[in-house]
C-alpha cells in the first residue's frame, strides 16, 4: 500500500447506545481485526469500512481477543450510560491501549482518558442514586395495583437501575416513564419500550395528602441546611415529589419555629415510656388454657409484625404429633396451622397414605410468622435459633398435654426444637430416634421445600421422597 494512502474508516453501530453487550461485541470484532481507535467511526456514519461495508463482524480476525480486567468492564458498563457522544470511542481507545500492553492503565488516575472515564462513570452513578431516591410511583386511576412514575434522568440509566425497582417493588405492577425509555414490571419480568411524556403518568394520588402531612410533622427546622438539602435533593427533582410543595413554606418559617422551640418552657412527659412486656406464662392444665395464654406471647420480637399467634390444633389424645417450622402467610391470617400451600401438599400426602389428618395434632416450633415484606407481598423468612428457643416452652407444654406416642418433625427448625441442636436433617432424615421422655420421633423435609423445587421433575422426585418418609407412620 502506498504510504500516502489513508486507511478508510470503519463505521460501528451500537444500538441501543447504552447496551454493554452490543458495544463489547463491536469492540471485540474491531480488536480481533486489528482496527486502531482512530479508524473507527462510532457515530455509525456513512463512511465505508475496510470491506466497503459497515459491519464489524465481517472483518477478518487477525488475532485472538485479549483478556480484559474486570474493573475495566465495570467502568465501561457505567460510562456507556453517559450521554456524551464520544463515550464509545473513549472506551475503545482505552481498551486498545490495554490490549497493546498497558495492563495497569486504570491505575493511572491522572491519565486523560482514565480521568474522563472515571468522571463520566461518577456522573452515571450519581444519576442512578438520584433515580432510586426520587422516583415516586402513583396509582393509575381505575386500575388497582398498577402504578406509574415519571422521571427525567440526565443519562441513559433506565436499563441499569430498573432491576433495583423490580427487586424493591416485586409485588406491584409498575412502569417508569422517561423521555427516552420506559421500564415496565408485570410482577414476573422486566420489559422496556420507547420513552413517553409527562402526561403519561398520573400527577398525584389519594395517598399524597397523607404523605405531605407526615412530612410536615417530621420536618426538623433546627437541622435545616438549605445548601446540603439542594445538594442531596436538587431542585430539578422537586416537581416529582409531593412534599416539595411544602418546602418553601417550611424553609421560610424554620427560623421562627426554632425560636419558638428555644423559648418554650420545659414540659414533663405526658406519658411514661412503657416497660418491656413480661413473657406470657406457660399455663399448665389444658390445651385450651395454653392456647389462651399463648395469644399474648411476647417472648421474641416476631409478635410485633405478625397478625396473631398460630397455636396447635387437633385432638388432645392424638397418637401422632406433627411439628412444622413456623406459620406461613395464610396461617398467620387465619390463625390455623397447615392451611397454606405447604399444608395442602401435606394433606395430599396424608390422603395417599390413607392417614386421617383429623387424627393428628398439628403445630409449629415457632408460633408467629416471620416474613420479609416485598412490595405488598410477605415472603417467608426462616426463623432464627433465638425464635425457636423462645417458643420451645410452648412446644414442650403441648407435648406434655397431648402425650403423643410419636412426633414427625417437618424441617430443620422443627428437628432442632424436638430433637435438640445436634440433629442434622440431611444425615438423619427418616431415622427414628427416642427422646428422653420416651417419645419416638423422626425428621423429614418441610412440604414447603418440596414446593420450592422449580422443575416439575425435581418437584415430583422431592414429593415422592417426602411421601416415602411419612410412610413410616403407616408401617409402625
Amino acid at each position: 500500500m502506498n504510504r500516502h494512502t489513508v486507511d478508510p474508516l470503519v463505521a460501528a453501530h451500537v444500538d441501543p447506545p447504552w447496551d454493554p453487550a452490543v458495544w463489547r461485541a463491536a469492540s471485540r470484532a474491531a480488536l480481533r481485526a486489528g482496527v486502531a481507535p482512530e479508524r473507527i467511526d462510532w457515530s455509525g456514519g456513512i463512511q465505508g469500512s475496510l470491506l466497503g461495508g459497515s459491519d464489524l463482524a465481517l472483518l477478518p480476525a487477525e488475532r485472538p481477543a485479549p483478556r480484559v480486567p474486570a474493573e475495566f468492564l465495570a467502568l465501561a458498563n457505567a460510562v456507556l450510560c453517559h450521554r456524551a457522544e464520544d463515550r464509545h470511542g473513549l472506551l475503545y481507545r482505552m481498551l486498545w491501549r490495554i490490549a497493546e500492553g498497558e495492563r495497569a492503565l486504570l491505575q493511572r488516575a491522572s491519565d486523560p482518558d482514565v480521568h474522563r472515564a472515571n468522571t463520566m462513570a461518577q456522573a452515571v452513578r450519581r444519576d442512578s442514586h438520584k433515580m432510586k431516591a426520587f422516583v415516586r410511583f402513583r396509582e393509575v386511576p381505575g386500575d388497582d395495583e398498577h402504578y406509574i412514575a415519571w422521571f427525567e434522568p440526565d443519562h441513559h440509566i433506565v436499563d441499569r437501575v430498573a432491576p433495583f425497582f423490580a427487586r424493591r417493588f416485586a409485588g406491584m405492577r409498575w412502569a417508569i416513564v422517561t423521555p427516552y425509555r420506559t421500564a415496565m414490571w408485570d410482577g414476573e419480568a422486566l420489559a422496556f419500550a420507547d420513552g413517553g411524556a409527562r402526561a403519561d403518568a398520573p400527577t398525584e394520588d389519594a395517598r399524597e395528602d397523607l404523605w405531605r402531612t407526615y412530612y410536615a410533622n417530621i420536618f426538623n427546622p433546627a437541622r435545616l441546611n438549605t445548601t446540603m438539602m439542594r445538594s442531596e435533593m436538587p431542585q430539578k427533582y422537586w416537581k416529582h415529589l409531593p412534599e416539595a410543595a411544602l418546602l418553601p413554606g417550611l424553609v421560610r418559617d424554620a427560623g421562627l419555629r426554632v425560636r419558638e422551640m428555644a423559648e418554650r418552657e420545659h414540659q414533663a412527659p405526658r406519658r411514661r415510656i412503657p416497660a418491656a412486656p413480661t413473657p406470657a406464662p406457660v399455663v399448665a392444665g389444658t390445651l385450651e388454657a395454653l392456647r389462651d395464654s399463648a395469644r399474648d406471647c411476647r417472648r421474641c420480637p416476631l409478635w410485633q409484625p405478625s397478625t396473631q399467634t398460630v397455636f396447635g390444633e387437633g385432638p388432645s389424645t392424638a397418637r401422632t404429633m406433627i411439628v412444622g417450622e413456623q406459620p406461613g402467610d395464610e396461617e398467620d391470617l387465619s390463625g390455623r396451622p397447615f392451611v397454606g400451600p405447604a399444608g395442602r401438599l401435606f394433606s395430599r400426602a396424608l390422603d395417599e397414605l390413607g392417614i386421617d389428618r383429623n387424627t393428628l395434632y398439628l403445630t409449629n416450633a415457632v408460633k408467629h410468622f416471620r416474613f420479609e415484606p416485598r412490595g405488598k407481598r410477605r415472603l417467608h423468612k426462616r426463623p432464627d435459633v433465638a425464635h425457636i428457643d423462645a417458643c420451645n416452652g410452648w412446644l414442650r407444654a403441648e407435648i406434655a398435654q397431648v402425650q403423643p406416642e410419636r412426633i414427625v418433625c417437618l424441617g430443620a427448625s422443627a428437628a432442632r426444637a424436638v430433637l435438640g441442636p445436634g440433629v442434622r436433617l440431611t444425615e438423619e432424615r427418616g431415622i427414628w430416634r427416642t427422646r428422653e421422655d420416651g417419645v419416638r420421633a423422626f425428621a423429614t423435609v418441610h412440604p414447603s421445600w418440596v414446593l420450592r423445587q422449580g422443575e416439575p421433575a425435581a418437584q415430583d422426585a422431592a414429593y415422592t421422597g417426602f411421601v416415602d418418609d411419612l410412610r413410616r407412620l403407616v408401617e409402625t
